[in-house]
């Protein structure tokens, strides 16, 4: 059976690229097949597993999903293959920038991806997509594709405020587009044990949002300067730096998935 997870936060700098990126190596490390979806113009998700997006023009998610199949640009989704086998990648570039204006004139236009990534369905266990740090109509189109949301959220106050603007876009979505979309969970990112603040927003995301049925994971990504080290390097920290906790949060992360799915 194919899940579909969209890891989604209107606010930058919480850690989804990274979430994506260990999640699906991860995912293929425990012997499942996934497809890594990149729906941020800057590309921050192609740049994280190794490919330079000013390279894959003509072969990114803007010419399969924007794009109507009338265009003479236009193609279906091809992903490109990771050196890991199992793990595959729909990158994204610049040209994403003006999904928001040629969408607009598209018929369902909240459903476009859907639509693009229907044939994968067969071929991968696990499609994950980082969707960009706005609400805008990529990220309706992730919610709208996908069965379940994983929200990294970083431990500290102005992350927890944006918060409820999030489950609303989220409960319009079910409302409106579509009804079997869950919550798979809330994930803390950039946590530093050191800091007082830090363990108190944990705190308050166990207290507050379990009550309203809305799970948080017990992984909590620490803060570490592997992070931004890994990116350069094309890969993810489970990969480049597998002894660092980082690596051990989203392992730990990864088996509270599998156990959400019942397939570990």
């Amino acid at each position: 059976m194919n899940h579909v997870i969209a890891v989604v936060n209107q606010k930058g700098g919480v850690g989804k690229t990274a979430t994506v990126a260990n999640l699906a190596w991860s995912l293929v490390a425990q012997g499942h097949t996934c497809l890594a979806v990149d729906l941020d113009p800057q590309g921050s998700l192609t740049i994280s597993l190794g490919y330079d997006p000013d390279k894959l023009a003509g072969q990114t998610i803007y010419e399969g999903m924007v794009l109507p199949s009338d265009h003479p640009q236009y193609q279906a989704l091809q992903p490109v293959l990771g050196e890991l086998t199992g793990l595959a990648l729909i990158p994204a570039n610049l040209d994403l920038a003006v999904a928001e204006l040629e969408l607009n004139t598209q018929y369902q236009r909240e459903l476009a991806l859907k639509r693009a990534l229907t044939p994968f369905h067969e071929t991968f266990e696990f499609i994950v997509m980082d969707c960009p740090p706005t609400l805008g109509i990529l990220a309706i189109n992730a919610l709208a594709a996908a069965d379940a949301v994983l929200i990294p959220v970083g431990t500290n106050y102005l992350s927890l405020r944006g918060l409820q603007l999030l489950l609303r876009s989220i409960h319009m979505t079910q409302q409106q587009i579509n009804p079997n979309l869950q919550i798979l969970g809330i994930v803390g990112t950039m946590y530093d044990r050191r800091l007082a603040h830090h363990s108190d927003v944990m705190q308050e995301l166990r207290r507050i949002f379990p009550a309203q049925g809305i799970p948080v994971f017990d992984s909590v990504i620490p803060r570490s300067v592997r992070f931004e080290e890994a990116a350069m390097t094309g890969k993810p920290v489970v990969a480049y730096a597998p002894h660092n906790p980082g690596a051990d949060g989203y392992r730990a992360l990864t088996k509270e998935v599998l156990t959400y799915y019942g397939c570990e």
